[in-house]
């Protein structure tokens, strides 16, 4: 029996740690769009507009990975008024930085 996706998934396959194709286990129209889609969204922004990124995640004391996640998860920009979302994500930040010694 199939397992069931957890409530936060979007019902995409896993990109992370690909070890080739699961044509076998799945659609691979599907795979490959959401691996294309996937791509696209961390496709390397033109200059300017990483620098500028980098600078405001520098001013709010983000890295630019956090700053540009945040950009395509919420479809926002974060600001200085943003400060219990900034607080969430260096809290999150510790919890990663600490969760490979338990």
């Amino acid at each position: 029996m199939a397992r069931r996706p957890r409530r936060s998934h979007n019902g995409g396959p896993p990109l992370d740690d690909y070890d080739g194709p699961p044509w076998g286990k799945g659609d691979a129209y599907i795979f490959l769009a959401w691996q294309a889609a996937h791509a696209k969204a961390w496709k390397a922004p033109s200059r300017d507009v990483m620098l500028m990124r980098l600078e405001r995640a520098e001013r709010l004391g983000l890295t630019y990975e956090e700053y540009a996640l945040e950009i395509l998860e919420r479809g926002r920009h974060l600001g200085e008024d943003d400060t219990e979302r900034i607080a969430e994500i260096r809290r999150a930040r510790k919890r990663r930085r600490f969760s490979h010694l338990a």
